[in-house]
């Protein structure tokens, strides 16, 4: 029953990763497994040819808790592969309460990291300060064309991962910022198998480092790094509010006109300036489903 919770949770977190501006990282910190993934994935180094000898292969496996990664990364793939359609469809179709259901989700998370942050000095507040700047400086970044070339898809799958294991910046958003989003979501859709290998291996070499920095800084200085975090949520969360208005468009790789430069607008100048219902209530509604989600969550966590 663990592992199918955990397949489930691995389920949202590759939903979540499939949205610019939405971390499979904040899924993973909300559902409390956040400090296992980062702890399973770093005991994956040298050192496990040393308990592959003398404990063997179920050894090794029961070391970086195989069965744990196995599910969650068997849920996130399920999730990538059968709703990347689908969450595409909804940003075209239904954005503004798909993005309110997020916002929401965003909000509580903060919520839910900062309780577990023990004080609150001013070293602690920097931290959060550092963390908006840089949540700010990267959603103001101007996006770049890189062609899907074989040591692009690498590269893209490196940092995309990085972007994904961390609450508060979203790998898919990072993947829109240099051009690669439209590639890896057709290839996706469209099971380009050397494409995702390419794009997997990628993503695998950016894990298996970046996770022993983070465990690292976890370890040693666990409630800076948490502001840190709670930071890049709060400076993500313009990107995130569902009513906005474009005012310049670009041409992605696929010859698709898409958002370049965007504003954010209050519900009723929405609806006033674009000529579009603002759904208001609606989005009131979804943001209060993300909050009921995650506090249900959390319970069943405690309760467990």
């Amino acid at each position: 029953m663990n592992y199918f919770t955990n397949f489930l949770k691995g389920m949202a977190m590759g939903a979540a990763d499939v949205v610019p501006g939405v971390s499979g990282g904040t899924i993973a910190f909300i559902t409390g497994i956040y400090d296992t993934l980062l702890e399973s994935i770093r005991r994956v180094n040298p050192s496990l040819i040393g308990v592959l000898r003398s404990k063997g292969i179920k050894g090794a496996f029961d070391h970086i808790n195989g069965l744990f990664l196995v599910s969650l990364f068997a849920g996130i793939f399920t999730s990538i592969l059968t709703l990347a359609k689908l969450i595409s469809w909804l940003l075209v179709t239904h954005p503004i309460p798909l993005w309110s259901f997020f916002f929401g989700l965003i909000l509580v998370s903060v919520w839910h990291i900062m309780r577990q942050i023990k004080s609150f000095e001013l070293s602690k507040w920097i931290g959060f300060a550092l963390g908006i700047a840089f949540a700010f400086a990267i959603t103001v970044l101007n996006p770049l064309n890189l062609e899907p070339t074989l040591i692009n898809i690498v590269l893209s799958g490196a940092i995309a991962i990085c972007a994904m294991i961390l609450p508060g910046i979203s790998g898919s958003f990072i993947l829109l910022l240099i051009g690669m989003y439209t590639p890896v979501i057709g290839a996706v859709k469209g099971l380009d198998i050397s494409f995702l290998l390419l794009f997997m291996t990628g993503c695998l070499i950016g894990l298996l480092s970046f996770s022993h920095v983070l465990s690292w800084l976890l370890k040693r200085f666990r409630d800076i790094t948490l502001m840190f975090l709670v930071g890049l949520m709060v400076g993500t969360l313009p990107k995130i509010w569902p009513w906005k208005e474009t005012l310049t468009w670009r041409t992605n790789s696929s010859g698709e006109q898409v958002p370049l430069l965007q504003e954010n607008l209050m519900p009723h100048n929405f609806e006033s300036i674009t000529g579009t219902p603002s759904q208001t209530a609606l989005a009131v509604v979804m943001m209060l489903v993300a909050i009921g989600l995650v506090l249900a969550l959390e319970k069943f966590a405690e309760d467990k």
